[in-house]
């Protein structure tokens, strides 16, 4: 489990929930402090806090831990032909690329 990029994907999906880590920590039933620590990797979230998280957000809990995830688990996770998938491969591997670069900088 990458903790470092479950925390990113905790972050940018909170962002684009529009909630605060305030409101998330609420929501979680965990502090606020402890969302940032989850956000920055700095601790490791339980399932069941992976599972309110999701829950909270209204997300997929793959969406949190797609970077864990290997892609052919992923890719069974799509029911696209196979054009589609390889068009899936590419962005998911320009989408790794692009946040390996932000943590870079």
């Amino acid at each position: 489990m990458d903790y470092a990029k479950l925390g990113v994907r905790v972050r940018q999906q909170r962002v684009l929930s529009r909630l605060t880590q305030e409101q998330l920590a609420e929501k979680t039933g965990v502090s606020s402090s402890f969302i940032g620590h989850i956000e920055r990797g700095e601790k490791k979230a339980s399932v069941e806090t992976v599972v309110a998280l999701c829950n909270a957000m209204e997300i997929s809990p793959s969406v949190l831990l797609q970077d864990s995830l290997s892609d052919a688990v992923m890719r069974s996770q799509l029911s696209f032909n196979q054009e589609n998938q390889d068009l899936m491969e590419g962005l998911m591997h320009v989408l790794r690329e692009h946040s390996q670069k932000t943590r870079d900088y």
